[in-house]
């Protein structure tokens, strides 16, 4: 294994994983810290970890097991990913993530950048921005788990560390590798550890890539991952041959758990295209007046209805309905129950014989993979910027969709997709 990955939830994992393969890189995730060897083909190990939301120790903890298991695999560089949207509280995770495998590794310049111009994610003069918004007024302050109200990533940052974060801007980034490479040094001389680095489009991450090769830890979203495989290329250590992916027919069903705009979006194309809906009330979920098997036979009820239908089962409210839910109920409550409910769902769905499951929100996706107790997930073709196709097992396929990401008729082009049909 030349590139070991920790990864901070399984969407974002699944996201990292579909940018080394893209590249051609031969990638396998990880759910969870491995028990045994990885394969002798495997170029990059993606370990995809539910610790986003948890606590910083305990973040921390998992994320040191898992450097230790890739480490054991003979990594010549390591990868951190976080979301696009740097999700974290003023408390962490990612600050102290990334200081703990810094200091694991005695690594002393450490790349912090999470843009993905793919999904309109770039970073400006330290500043992250969703398109043409800042990251606190796109949405994200309103992110029931991790509001982001401060677009700077440094100002971010700095607080969940004892490390220094540095700066490299963009034009230092445009001006290529070798530029990037000069402005790090400057950085690191400077005192800095952790340094936020500049990047606008897809050349950027190439260069900022190309810059990173000497480093030990880079982290970021998944699009700064997009230029480390050719150093490995250049280098002649990747095979140039994949194995190709096969599709799955069956039942398929959706999974949503994401409150984001574009997954509410998605949510009512679906509805638009007359597709079966089921929408879970959390107040139902805490009282137990839903069961995973109500929830598993209204699924079967519509395909046998309409065989070639998409069931979605969501619970996915507007800001102002989940600040309500969580004043009553809490917010760890809240979002537990749904969590727990959707993993017993999956559970049941494939007992009952589903082929092809769609899952969208982190957190959900999370449970669920835990719930099904999946292992190592081969990667298949894309489905959307940052959303591949996962075999799962022999006859059970997956998508694991952030929240953000996704086109609005995201559930039927993934259906056909995990399907082979496109």
């Amino acid at each position: 294994m030349l590139l070991g990955c920790i990864g901070d939830d399984f969407t974002g994992s699944s996201d990292l994983a579909n940018t080394l393969a893209k590249q051609g890189m031969r990638v396998v995730q990880y759910t969870g810290v491995p028990q045994q060897r990885a394969g002798a083909d495997v170029e990059a190990g993606v370990v995809a970890l539910k610790s986003r939301s948890i606590d910083p120790r305990e973040a921390v903890k998992q994320s040191l097991q898992a450097l230790d298991w890739l480490r054991e695999q003979g990594c010549k560089q390591f990868f951190f990913k976080y979301c696009s949207t740097f999700d974290s509280t003023a408390e962490g995770n990612i600050g102290p993530v990334a200081e703990a495998l810094a200091r694991e590794l005695h690594a002393d310049r450490v790349i912090v950048c999470p843009a993905f111009p793919g999904t309109g994610r770039s970073v400006y003069q330290g500043h992250l921005f969703v398109n043409d918004r800042l990251l606190n007024e796109c949405g994200m302050e309103n992110h029931p788990l991790t509001p982001m109200t401060d677009a700077d990533l440094r100002r971010w940052l700095a607080p969940q560390t004892s490390l220094n974060v540095g700066h490299v801007g963009a034009a230092d980034v445009l001006a290529g590798a070798a530029a990037i490479t000069a402005a790090l040094t400057r950085e690191h001389d400077s005192g800095a550890s952790l340094i936020v680095v500049d990047a606008l489009q897809d050349k950027d991450l190439m260069e900022i890539g190309e810059a990173a090769a000497d480093l030990l830890l880079v982290t970021g979203g998944s699009g700064v991952a997009l230029g480390l495989p050719a150093n490995f290329r250049r280098r002649a250590m990747l095979a140039e041959t994949s194995a190709g992916w096969r599709g799955q027919s069956g039942g398929c069903a959706a999974l949503c758990g994401s409150c984001s705009s574009a997954t509410r979006a998605q949510i009512q194309h679906h509805q638009q295209q007359q597709q079966p809906c089921y929408e879970i009330p959390v107040e139902d979920v805490i009282s137990g007046k839903v069961s995973e098997a109500d929830i598993s036979d209204w699924v079967q009820r519509q395909w046998r209805e309409q065989p070639d239908s998409i069931p979605l089962v969501y619970s996915s409210a507007d800001p102002q309905a989940v600040a309500r839910i969580q004043s009553e109920y809490g917010r760890e409550a809240s979002a537990a129950a749904l969590e727990n409910l959707f993993s017993r769902v999956a559970v049941a769905l494939v007992a009952a014989g589903t082929n092809r499951l769609l899952v969208a929100g982190g957190e959900t996706s999370g449970a669920v993979v835990e719930g099904l107790a999946l292992t190592d997930l081969e990667i298949g073709p894309e489905i959307d910027p940052g959303v591949p196709a996962l075999r799962a097992g022999e006859a059970l396929v997956v998508a694991l969709k952030s929240g953000n990401f996704g086109s609005e008729d995201f559930f039927t082009k993934a259906a056909a997709v995990l399907a082979g049909d496109r």
